[in-house]
Order: C-alpha cells, then structure tokens, then sequence
C-alpha cells in the first residue's frame, strides 16, 4: 500500500508539472451554435493548427496548450471568417466572451493586460479600416486630395498607437502585434500600417526590436525584429553615403588617405594615420550581420598569418547597439572601434557593408575590396 501511495503521489507530481507549464484559454461565444472554433499559433513561418472545438448551444470552449518558453507568442481563434488575436505571455488562463457576428470586435477579455490591450488597439484598427474604406469610395474625393486624407487619417492613428501602446511597454507582446497590423485598400493590396523606413514609425520599430532582445534573448520574434531593425539602419547609413558621394572609386585608388579618430573598447581615441609604417586593412563592419562569425575567423587568419610582417586590421563597427559590439571585440587582437553614426562610412563612400581598403605603409591608399580578385597577394605586394 505503501508503494502504491507514493506512486499515486508521484504521478499527480507529474500531472501538476504538466499543468504548470501550459496555458488555457477559455470562455463563451454567443450565437456560434454548431459551429468550429479553432486555435491556431501565429508563428513567423505562418498560421500553425493547434486545436479545435465544436461549439455547443452554450458557445462554450477551452482550450490548454504549451506555453511559451523563450517569450510571448500570438495566437489567433477563428470562427468561420471571424479572427479573434490573443496573445500568451507564460502559464496564464485567459477568458473569453464573445458575440457573433462580429466577434472580432464584439468581446471581452479577462486574466491578461496584454489582450486587454491587443482588443483596443484591434477595435481601434477596425475603425481605421472603415474610415479608409469610406474616404475610398467618397466620389468627392479625387487624386491628390484623397491621398492626402487618408496619409493624415493614417498619420494620426500611428501617432496615437505609438504614443499610448508601443512607447508605453515596448516590450510587451501588444507593441509587437501593433507594428504587425496591416491596412486593406479598395484599389491596390494590405500593406503594413507602421513603415520601418518612416522616421517616427522607425523609433517605434527600433523600441520595440531593443526591448525585446533584452527581455527575451531566446525568442525567435525578438531575433528576427533585431535583425530587420539591423538591416534597416545599415541601408539607411549606405543610402546616406551613397547620396553624399564625397569619395568616389577613382579617388580612391593611389590618394592620401581621409583620416579617422575612432574610440576603442575602453574609449580611448585611434587615429588611422598614426598607424603609418604599416599596411593596414581598414575594415567596416556590422557585428549585428548573421555572417559576421565566419567573416571575423578569415581576417583572423589574414592577422595571425601577417601581423609579425607589418600587417594591422583597423576595424570600424557602426553597430547599433553598443553592448553587442562590445561583446562581440572583446577577445580580438586587432583595433576594434565604433562609430556609432557611421560618418566614417560616408567619408569613404561605403555603400554595401561589409567593406575593405588596402593601406600603404606610407598611408596611402591602394585598393577598396571590389578592386582585390587575391587579398592575400595584394597584402604580400604591399608588405
């Protein structure tokens, strides 16, 4: 009896951790009877079929799935075209009361903030939608003066959804499902609400991708709006060199340098002409780039195999977040500097990170890496 009893304990000890680790989301949809509902997962590779429910006279449901283990996660519960957005932050239990038709917008939320948040701002979007589909149809409104109505009626939804949801918590998992809403248009496709490369939708974006990476390192979400965010700011520094235009290809080649004084790990200042005597390989690069590992292993080749020769790497970093960069130079025996507006890149014209020049010992400069076919005969020639 005794064995029986401490497997008996054993196994509700199992069951209870089961429990623990999931999260339920229940509740009642009025006016549903006989109908399907189903629970799907909105994941970055599409919409995923968790679960699925038949509706009785009473509409009511319950649905319990794994949570969450390295950060928030949306979900979706459709009834035929009708989409309800619920976000799950770890082992909650959210509940549901709705009415169709309309359930989308006709519900109430309990046991969770974000959802409670995620129903605003999705009742906030369906006015929008209408608005635009009302101005759209307006016979009055014709050409410039409709596409000016709806960018005001668009400007003035963002500015208040950045200003009281996304600035509010970003990050929480109702500031990253804002930035993922989209707007239908009658005459032309859904496109995203919040522009990456539209400056105030680009403090929101940026707020949400830092926060995210903080709070939850392990998330995919988080990793993939980092590297989006990344991507978008080194564009918009190659876009800014490119339209300066100071340094063309031609003047690069056999021309004094343009100098450089660029701050170290521990701040203190390296100009790139105190390095005369010395071929150098002057080196722009994005730690936040996923190809950065491989691409730091050959130039740690190319130091080791020349460094005792008279080679040095000046390598500047225009990563945005400080913290990465500093993490990512720490063990590298080469000068590692930062420049976080990336002016040095538009002084030499970069226009596709990563990028190179070759350097003379006489701080002259030789060749930019479109012009090298054998980087390792180009630094031979110049030793």
């Amino acid at each position: 009896m005794k064995k029986i009893a401490l497997l008996l304990l054993a196994v509700l000890a199992i069951a209870s951790c089961q429990r623990g680790n999931t999260f339920t989301v229940e509740g009642t949809i009025e006016g549903a009877a006989d109908s399907t509902l189903y629970l799907y997962n909105r994941s970055l590779s599409g919409i995923v079929l968790l679960d699925s429910a038949h509706l009785a006279a009473d509409g009511q449901f319950r649905f319990s799935q794994p949570a969450p283990t390295t950060g928030p996660e949306l979900y979706v519960l459709r009834v035929n075209n009708q989409w309800l957005n619920v976000a799950v932050d770890s082992t909650e239990t959210i509940t549901i009361k709705a009415a169709m038709p309309g359930m989308a917008q006709n519900y109430q939320v309990e046991g969770s903030h974000n959802c409670e948040m995620i129903r605003q701002l999705a009742q906030a979007h369906s006015r929008l939608q209408q608005r635009v589909f009302e101005v759209e149809q307006n016979a009055s409104l014709m050409g410039q003066t409709m596409v000016d109505s709806l960018a005001t009626m668009l400007r003035q939804y963002k500015d208040s959804v950045i200003l009281n949801y996304i600035f509010r918590e970003p990050q929480s998992s109702y500031a990253y499902f804002a930035l993922s809403q989209t707007l239908s248009h009658l005459y032309w496709p859904a496109a995203s609400v919040f522009e990456m490369r539209d400056s105030l939708d680009g403090r929101a974006y940026r707020a949400v991708a830092t926060c995210w990476k903080e709070y939850y390192p392990q998330s995919e979400r988080a990793m993939q709006l980092y590297n989006m965010v990344e991507r978008d700011i080194t564009n918009e520094r190659i876009a800014a060199a490119r339209q300066q235009r100071l340094l063309d290809e031609d003047r690069i080649v056999m021309s004094d340098i343009i100098d450089l004084e660029l701050p170290d790990l521990q701040g203190h200042q390296h100009k790139l002409s105190d390095l005369r005597g010395q071929v150098v390989l002057l080196d722009f690069h994005v730690f936040a780039n996923p190809e950065s590992g491989a691409r730091i292993l050959k130039l740690r080749e190319l130091y080791d195999r020349y460094h005792a020769r008279g080679l040095e790497i000046y390598q500047v970093s225009i990563d945005s977040d400080v913290h990465l960069w500093k993490q990512a130079v720490e063990a590298l025996p080469w000068l590692s500097l930062y420049d976080a507006e990336g002016e040095s890149c538009m002084r030499y014209n970069v226009q596709v990170l990563p990028e190179f020049f070759l350097i003379d010992r006489n701080n002259a400069l030789q060749k930019r890496s479109s012009q090298i076919d054998d980087l390792d005969k180009e630094i031979e020639r110049l030793l």
